[in-house]
């Protein structure tokens, strides 16, 4: 039997009277839980002006709420990870000037490993590269005063210094049982990011030291230049102990000899985080056959390039396992010119591989001292990398190959005599050429 008009009425608002209590309690369920998420913030907050307040009445030292409260940041953004960090006027200025290539210091690249003042990587014709220091070695003093729990900021902040000033840095190398003391002479470093050279006839060289405004340019201007010397049929591109720089530089090098396809691009929380670059034809690319140098110095732009080139089969990669810097750091400016540094995506290889923490492994493996991995293995421990960093990202991925070589320092001019990586990369080029075969794209 059908419902009257009536009785359908009637059923339409009960079921509107339950809609309304529904949504009355899930809402009001849904506030209660908001509720408890302020009142536990606002728990936190008061948790933190009582110790503020008790440091304030009680320390040994009469300090100031200012200084507390630029502390707690600095402490706050250091739990993060090793990249991220609150900068002061004075140090958001010195990161503003190193990307410009030129600042008066001893000239290397330092991070964070388990607490420890380490290098990353020293710059090229430096005073820290002329001392011998090398990828991997820990200060533990900068002129008498201990690194333990120094910020990377301040520790850059001592290191720099007027031309002709002396600083004393107190190293432990791997493998050695005591730190030794090196003095070196601060000096203004002007990086060069780009040098090329012919290894031989025909057979190109191209160092970039660092990813710097116009690095890109300037690369394709000295290739240009080799090219009317005698056109190459192949090219070596050096990027080991390179620590990186400005991405837009790693994309435009990248470019340079891709005519096609994707370079790198990220994921981040947010949708304005996630980017993609691609490459262009610009006519122009370079199509002899190419081999990328790497090793455990190389990072972050550094290893975009040698991933990109890698997946688009454009290069032979050759040397040890790169660094594994796999993340992109957003600088925000703040009020009263202090800046935020925050990790807020990771890199991509066009094959979806993750940098981070793993790096590049070589299409073939060479070590410093031309030696094959398990021979030297047994010689000196493994160089440190982005994953020996305490509050690294984890890469997610399987495939976390160990390198096992040290990074090779730049050697004397004739590198096919004095460089085991040089040379074999040499011979790959020539192999290559030989079998008609050379890692081009086409347009």
């Amino acid at each position: 039997m059908s419902a009257t008009p009536k009785q359908r009425r009637k059923w339409v608002l009960i079921l509107s009277a339950l809609s309304c209590l529904a949504a009355i309690f899930y809402g009001l369920d849904g506030l209660a839980l908001k509720q408890d998420q302020e009142s536990s913030t606002f728990g936190q907050f008061k948790l933190f002006t009582d110790v503020m307040s008790v440091v304030r009445e009680n320390y040994v030292q009469n300090l100031e709420t200012e200084q507390l409260i630029q502390g707690a940041m600095k402490g706050m953004i250091s739990q993060l990870d090793p990249h991220s960090s609150v900068l002061t006027p004075e140090e958001f200025k010195e990161m503003q000037i190193e990307t410009s290539g030129s600042f008066a210091g001893v000239g290397m690249v330092i991070t964070l490993k388990d607490g420890l003042l380490t290098v990353v990587s020293p710059i090229e014709d430096s005073p820290a590269q002329a001392a011998g220091i090398r990828s991997g070695d820990a200060i533990l003093k900068i002129d008498g005063a201990a690194t333990q729990g120094m910020t990377t900021e301040e520790a850059a902040k001592r290191l720099r210094g007027p031309k002709g000033t002396k600083v004393k840095l107190l190293i432990l190398s791997e493998g050695m049982q005591e730190p030794r003391e090196v003095e070196l002479v601060r000096d203004v470093i002007r990086v060069k990011s780009v040098k090329t050279s012919m290894l031989a006839p025909g057979y190109g060289y191209a160092r970039v030291s660092q990813f710097q405004e116009n690095t890109s340019k300037e690369l394709a201007r000295q290739v240009a230049l080799l090219q009317k010397q005698t056109p190459l049929r192949g090219l070596m591109l050096d990027l080991r102990n390179n620590p990186g720089g400005l991405l837009d530089q790693a994309v435009g090098v990248s470019d340079f000899f891709l005519k096609k396809g994707l370079i790198v691009y990220t994921k981040g929380r947010r949708a304005d985080q996630e980017l993609s670059f691609r490459a262009k034809n610009d006519g122009n690319e370079p199509t002899c056959p190419l081999v990328v140098l790497v090793n455990a110095g190389s990072a972050s732009a550094s290893e975009i390039v040698a991933g990109a080139l890698q997946d688009q089969r454009r290069a032979v990669v050759l040397g040890s396992q790169t660094f594994g810097k796999g993340s992109v750091q957003s600088v925000f400016p703040l009020d009263e010119g202090w800046a935020l540094r925050l990790t807020t995506a990771l890199y991509y290889t066009p094959k979806g591989r993750s940098i981070q923490a793993t790096g590049i492994a070589p299409d073939i493996t060479v070590a410093e001292g031309g030696e094959t991995d398990f021979k030297r293995l047994k010689k000196e421990p493994l160089t440190f990398r982005e994953r020996d960093l305490e509050r690294h990202f984890e890469n997610g991925s399987e495939d976390k190959k160990e390198g096992a070589s040290r990074p090779a320092l730049d050697g004397p001019v004739d590198l096919l005599t004095t460089d085991p990586q040089v040379e074999r990369a040499y011979q790959i080029l020539k192999a290559l050429e030989a079998l008609e075969a050379p890692l081009q794209q086409k347009g």
